[in-house]
This record gives structure tokens, sequence and C-alpha cells, in this order.
């Protein structure tokens, strides 16, 4: 099993020459994915991530919900960026790329799963090995943030996101979740349980989101965010 080969790879001792070559190595790559991300990502533009489940199909609702946010988005000038993969990161994209305009795709390459979707743009498309340098640019590149119904790895990029905000490492932005019913459950835990019993984060903290339950709401609170600093989309 190649699991367990690699946690068996953990334990093995290993000469300096060997750690030196294979971490001097990677360090390599993963400078060389920060350079490409950067050259490529600086010249697209105000754009807002759109995050969900690779495993959404066309027929679910928050797929449809998903293609209306980045159409309305576009139509104001925004450009869309996504894992680039299938289900809602598809429907972002496609949403983007159908009604004109910028369709980002930042994918990740994994063994299952992950593929490219047929709607980024043809220059815009980068291929990560490493999830952290990844999230550097969704973070780096990003004016907001909705997310939509998805498993770890949306709610990796969410927690991501909101303790950034919290612990004043980046600047605030608008972070959206879209429908209600599905996280409800994890917000009501958030508030009952890890801000009231534990008091393991303060009040103001829940207002560093907001849930909506429609694509034109989702961007209207990105839109209204960004009217009352007077900016605008400079393309």
């Amino acid at each position: 099993m190649v699991n367990d080969d690699k946690i068996r790879s953990a334990f093995e001792n290993k000469t300096w020459q060997e750690i030196k070559v294979t971490d001097s190595w990677q360090i390599f790559k993963i400078m060389a994915e920060f350079v490409e991300g950067f050259e490529k990502l600086a010249k697209i533009g105000p754009c807002v991530s759109i995050f969900g489940s690779a495993r959404t199909h066309t027929d679910n609702k928050y797929y449809q919900m998903a293609v209306k946010i980045g159409e309305l988005l576009t139509e104001r000038g925004y450009g869309v960026i996504t894992g680039g993969g299938p289900g809602i990161m598809e429907a972002g994209n496609k949403g983007a790329f159908e009604a004109g305009g910028k369709s980002v795709g930042l994918n990740i390459e994994l063994p299952f799963e992950q593929f490219h979707n047929r709607y980024i743009d043809r220059d815009k498309l980068m291929e990560f090995d490493y999830f952290f340098v990844r999230k550097v640019m969704f973070m780096k590149y990003s004016q907001g943030y909705i997310v939509l119904p998805g498993g770890f790895g949306t709610l990796d990029e969410l927690f991501e996101a909101i303790t950034l905000i919290q612990t004043g490492k980046i600047a605030r932005f608008p972070i959206v979740l879209v429908g209600s019913d599905y996280w409800k459950g994890l917000l009501e835990w958030v508030e009952h349980t890890v801000l009231l019993k534990e008091k393991n984060i303060s009040p103001e903290d829940l207002n560093l989101y907001r849930i909506v339950d429609s694509a034109e709401e989702a961007a209207e609170h990105i839109f209204r965010f960004y009217d009352k600093y007077v900016l605008k989309p400079n393309f």
C-alpha cells in the first residue's frame, strides 16, 4: 500500500546527504510555484474566490447558484477565482467564462478526484503541488470569499481566512456562506460551544462572515462591502 510505504519511510534513518538533497530541491519547487503564481495573478485585477465541493453535480441547486454568482460578479467587473476543479468550482468558472469575465483556476494535483474544468481562461490556469502555496494565492489575490457547501478542503479555506482576519494578519474582506441549511449546525456549534461555553473566540468574531441563501444576496454583499469604501474594479 502506498500509504503504508509513506508511513514507514517517515521513520527510516536518512543520511545527511539524502536530507540535504531532498529538502533543497523541495525548496526550489516551492519557490517556483510562488514565483509563477505571483507573476500570473498580479495582473488579473479585482477577483472574488468561489469555494465548494468538487463532488457537486450539475443538477444540484448549489451548482446552479454558483453559476449565477459567477455571472453576477462578472457583470460588475470582478473576476472569479476557483480551485479549478469540477463541481462548485466548475460552476463558478462557468458563470464567469460564459458571461465574458475573467475566469481563474488554481488547480491542485491530486491522485484522485481533481482535474481542471474547461471553463478556465487558458492563460489563467495554474497547477499546484502544494496546498499551502495555493492557499497563499487565494488569500493574496481575492477581494472576497463566497463559500458554498463543501468538504474538508472548503472548511480549510474558510477557517484559514477567518483566522487571518481575526488575528489581524490580513485586512478584512467579505466572507459569504451560501446555504443556511448546510452551515446552520456548524455555526451554532461555533456560537454556543466555541464562544459561549468555552470562550475560545470573541463575540465580534461572529461578524466576520455573512450567511445568505441566494446568488443575488451573495454577490450583493460583496458589492456593498466595497461600495462603502468607494472601491471599484480597475478594468
